[in-house]
């Protein structure tokens, strides 16, 4: 028991350690040849995607885009972005962890829905060389990433096909998508004001249109691809009304194939929550979720 236990351990650090050296030197700019609406040349300046294809060994034809969160004012790369990317290559699983630009960097609507946009069409672009389905490509988000991730889940387009760029060619709809502890709503009282203020810009802050354009639970419609929706009731940060939003919207819309799981307790950016003996388990709904969807498939694991 102990050898499989250690041998375990082994793997899961193999994975995150992997992910993490990857992140230093890797990230391939969305755009090669010039990244629109750019203000400077530095990393914050230049969106990009660090993609991590699972083992071929046990490759179940799923991909997903990872958009990590921080209130649009920064990104939470480790807990929800390298960590789950090594989650998703365990299970056999390819990952591309999103470094989207922020209003901290002066950045703000539309360009951060530029970005993931593109993500995704890149994503799709080159599926075939990780061997992911591009027709089982799914958005995973946390935060404020979340409100990227249903962003993109309402908002997306199905590609200019008179584009000279060939990935604009590409639709942007992602086939499912992963929201956790989302940021939805920019209306009062439920919005998280930090992630409106610096996703809309202080100028904007109280724009009407944008207020009702990005609050993406009324962006919701019969086109909408399925979503799993984590969240905790005990979240002071964003409030679980915004999950709620978004799974009330999806039920409205005739969506059968979404799931909602509010646990009780649990603060705001738990992440995987590995070290919470209750919580831990939410992960292990959503791979289920995802296996019963035929998203992905199940992998033997490392037993603990």
């Amino acid at each position: 028991m102990l050898r499989v236990f250690c041998r375990s351990v082994l793997i899961s650090c193999f994975l995150v350690s992997a992910v993490c050296g990857a992140a230093d030197s890797d990230w391939k700019p969305l755009w090669p040849q010039g990244t629109p609406n750019a203000t400077g040349e530095t990393d914050r300046d230049i969106p990009a995607l660090l993609s991590f294809p699972a083992d071929e060994s046990i490759r179940t034809g799923c991909g997903v885009v990872v958009c990590p969160g921080g209130g649009y004012g920064g990104l939470a790369m480790d807990h929800e972005g390298h960590q789950i990317a090594a989650w998703l290559n365990e299970r056999g699983i390819s990952a591309w962890i999103l470094r989207y630009r922020l209003g901290s960097a002066g950045y703000h609507h539309p360009v951060q829905k530029s970005d993931v946009l593109r993500a995704l069409r890149t994503a799709r672009a080159e599926a075939a060389d990780y061997g992911v389905d591009p027709k089982r490509l799914g958005i995973w988000g946390f935060s404020a990433g979340g409100h990227l991730a249903s962003t993109a889940t309402t908002l997306f387009d199905e590609g200019n096909a008179a584009s000279e760029d060939p990935v604009e060619r590409i639709s942007s709809r992602p086939d499912f998508a992963v929201l956790c502890y989302p940021v939805i709503t920019m209306e009062l009282p439920f919005t998280h004001q930090g992630s409106r203020r610096n996703l809309l810009g202080a100028d904007r802050f109280e724009d009407p249109e944008l207020i009702q354009l990005l609050s993406t639970e009324k962006q919701v419609d019969e086109r909408t691809p399925p979503v799993f929706l984590f969240h905790t009731l005990e979240d002071q940060v964003v409030p679980v009304e915004n999950a709620l939003r978004f799974f009330s919207a999806l039920r409205s819309h005739g969506n059968q194939n979404s799931e909602l799981h509010i646990y009780q307790r649990g603060r705001h950016g738990v992440g995987l929550a590995q070290a919470d003996a209750v919580l831990r388990s939410w992960p292990d709904r959503l791979h289920d979720w995802m296996v019963t969807n035929n998203f992905t498939k199940p992998v033997q694991l490392p037993q603990n």
